[in-house]
C-alpha cells in the first residue's frame, strides 16, 4: 500500500484515477476546492483548499510525506515553484498532468524532445501572466529544473469521455443534431485524442513504474476534422453545417490551423500499450448522440 496525494481528483480522469487507486487498496488523500462533490466517502482523506495558494499547501502538507503525488491542476511556474519548495525531500515521485499544448500546432508529429523542459528559460508568474500553453511549459520547466524528487510530465492531448465536463466532443454531436453551424479553420488538420479511462490508467502507470521525464500519452492513430465530422454525421443521421468563418459562438473547440498530434514510441518502449482511436471513438460518439444500443 502506498500513500498517495491527488491534487484535483473529483472530476473526469482525475476521479477515475482515484477510483483505480482505491480499488488497489492505497491510502489516498485528495485536495480540491470543494466545489465538486465526490463519491469516495471515508475511503479518502479530502482536504479542501486552493492548490494555487502557497500558504494553504504549507498549512495542509508541511512535513507530510507521500510516496506519489499526482498534480492535475498546476498551470504556472509560480505554482510549480511553491510545490517544489514544500515537497522537496517529502515525496517519492511526482506525476504532473501536462499537455499536447506544450508543442506548436505546426503540422509535424510531436516527440518528447520537441519541447525540452530541462533547459527552457523560466519566467515567474501566475495564471494571468501566461497563456495555457505557456503556463504548462513553464510548470514543466520548473519541475524538471527545481525538484529533488523524480518527475514524470504526462503530455495529454484533448481527453474525451461521456462524462467530459468541458463537453468538447458533445459540442459537435449536439450542434450537428440540432442543425447548427460549426466553425473550423482547417478541415484537413489531424488530431490525436485519449479516452478518460486510458488517461487515468497512464497516470497510474507513470506513478508506479520507474519512468521519469516527459511522456506523450495518446491513443494510437489520428483523425482529421473532416473525418470526425463525417463520423458524427454517420452516427446521427444528420448533415453537418460547416463554415470556415466561424464566430466565437459556433467555433469548434477543435478548430486548429494545422495537424497537431503526438508520437508515443517512448511510452511504448517503456511498456505501456495504448488503445487505437478507431476502436472506441465511434462508440463514444454513439453514446453522446444517444444512439448507444446497450
Amino acid at each position: 500500500m502506498k500513500k498517495i496525494l491527488v491534487l484535483g481528483g473529483t472530476r473526469f480522469f482525475g476521479k477515475k484515477l482515484v477510483e483505480m487507486l482505491l480499488e488497489e487498496g492505497h491510502q489516498v488523500t485528495i485536495m480540491t476546492r470543494g466545489t465538486t462533490s465526490h463519491s469516495f466517502g471515508d475511503q479518502v482523506e479530502h482536504i479542501i483548499g486552493d492548490r494555487s495558494m502557497k500558504e494553504q499547501l504549507i498549512n495542509h502538507f508541511d512535513c507530510r510525506k507521500f510516496d506519489i503525488v499526482y498534480d492535475n491542476i498546476c498551470y504556472t511556474s509560480n505554482e510549480a515553484r511553491d510545490f517544489c519548495e514544500i515537497f522537496n525531500g517529502n515525496i517519492g515521485k511526482l506525476v504532473f498532468t501536462s499537455s499536447l499544448s506544450t508543442y506548436a500546432a505546426d503540422g509535424m508529429e510531436k516527440r518528447e524532445e520537441d519541447f525540452d523542459p530541462y533547459h527552457y528559460p523560466i519566467a515567474w508568474g501566475d495564471k494571468e501572466a501566461f497563456t495555457y500553453n505557456e503556463g504548462k511549459r513553464q510548470a514543466e520547466a520548473v519541475f524538471f529544473q527545481y525538484a529533488t524528487f523524480p518527475v514524470v510530465a504526462v503530455r495529454f492531448p484533448i481527453v474525451l469521455g461521456e462524462d467530459d465536463y468541458t463537453g468538447r466532443l458533445h459540442f459537435h454531436v449536439e450542434r450537428i443534431q440540432q442543425g447548427k453551424t460549426i466553425g473550423f479553420v482547417n478541415m484537413d488538420a489531424e488530431m490525436s485524442f485519449i479516452l478518460a479511462t486510458e488517461a487515468a490508467m497512464f497516470l497510474k502507470w507513470a506513478g508506479f513504474s520507474d519512468v521519469e521525464g516527459p511522456f506523450n500519452a495518446t491513443a494510437d492513430g489520428k483523425i482529421s476534422m473532416g473525418e470526425l465530422i463525417r463520423m458524427i454525421e454517420k452516427v446521427t443521421g444528420h448533415a453537418a453545417k460547416i463554415t470556415l468563418k466561424g464566430d466565437e459562438e459556433n467555433t469548434s473547440p477543435f478548430a486548429i490551423p494545422a495537424t497537431w498530434y503526438m508520437n508515443t514510441e517512448k511510452a511504448g518502449k517503456a511498456g505501456f500499450v495504448f488503445t487505437n482511436l478507431d476502436d472506441w471513438l465511434p462508440a463514444l460518439i454513439e453514446k453522446i448522440a444517444g444512439k448507444d444500443k446497450h
